[in-house]
């Protein structure tokens, strides 16, 4: 049977470069969506498929990451005495989200370092890895739910593979590999970029993954690569010659909040859902639009 998967490694060690100049002196992860930090959608989807426990992996310029998630009793104390009770609750629940630990990156850049670094608090267990600057939203079940529930069916590593058009093969990795079930296939190859010509496969490989604790062994053996950066699809090219590696195709809608126009796009999604504002952001939307 295979270990419960209960913690997450979330990199947020990112400059931010795309987003320059708001992210100079803010992370990008805090950019706000309506009225959440990205990273917070991020968790919030991560307690919704059942992780208790969250390691953020940061850098210098991160503090308000960390901030974000601690708890803050004198600003819940004002709003209290303010009468704003609702709000006070908001603020507490971000930091009962989940047990909070945050470490430093050391290492090369890349995506492979900040997995590698939690190395020590993740143990000899499964584990989750999201990034925190895009997320999923689904109406029936989270993402990563469907990640891990198929991780327990098959007790392998699991990556999440999302639909993709022509232009998506030329900006995402693209996932090769034979179907074993309704929405989940056996990962052969993960080609980086290929483009529609070099591909018949339409499933991205859009961020997420289950893991289990021997991509540690193969992240230390793995040498940098592609802009002297330590890539962990290259350390999962290793344990893929070991182990079987499984992608599902998710059920939900990725939001590339780490670009441009995926935030402005996740921005106004998530208006025209809530309830408070919603109707009256549609109505602009259409005056606008005539």
């Amino acid at each position: 049977m295979s270990q419960t998967v209960r913690k997450l490694v979330i990199p947020v060690a990112g400059l931010g470069t795309r987003f320059l100049p708001a992210t100079k002196a803010s992370p990008k992860e805090m950019l706000p969506v309506v009225d959440k930090p990205i990273i917070q959608y991020v968790v919030e989807e991560a307690v919704a498929s059942g992780i208790t426990d969250i390691i953020m992996v940061t850098g210098p310029s991160k503090r308000a990451v960390e901030d974000h998630f601690s708890p803050n009793y004198e600003l819940i104390s004002w709003l209290k005495k303010q009468g704003k009770e609702e709000m006070a609750e908001e603020v507490k629940k971000i930091a009962d989200l989940a047990n909070f630990v945050f470490i430093r990156q050391k290492g090369p850049y890349g995506n492979g370092t900040p997995v590698l670094c939690a190395k020590d608090v993740i143990g000899n267990e499964p584990f989750a890895v999201l990034w925190g600057d895009e997320f999923h939203y689904s109406v029936k079940k989270p993402r990563l739910k469907q990640l891990i529930e198929v991780y327990e069916k098959y007790g392998d590593p699991v990556v999440t593979a999302y639909p993709i058009d022509n232009e998506g093969t030329k900006k995402y990795g693209v996932i090769d590999g034979i179907k074993v079930e309704d929405g989940v296939y056996q990962v052969k190859n993960i080609l980086e970029k290929p483009g529609p010509e070099k591909t018949t496969s339409r499933l991205g490989s859009i961020g997420g993954y289950v893991l289990t604790p021997d991509i540690f062994e193969a992240l230390e053996k793995t040498k940098v690569g592609q802009g002297g950066e330590l890539w962990l699809v290259d350390a999962l090219f290793k344990l893929l010659k070991k182990r079987p590696i499984y992608a599902k195709v998710v059920d939900s809608i990725y939001y590339d909040t780490g670009s441009k126009l995926g935030y402005v796009q996740a921005n106004v999604d998530f208006a025209l859902r809530d309830k408070k504002i919603g109707p009256e952001f549609k109505k602009y939307l259409k005056s606008i639009l005539k």
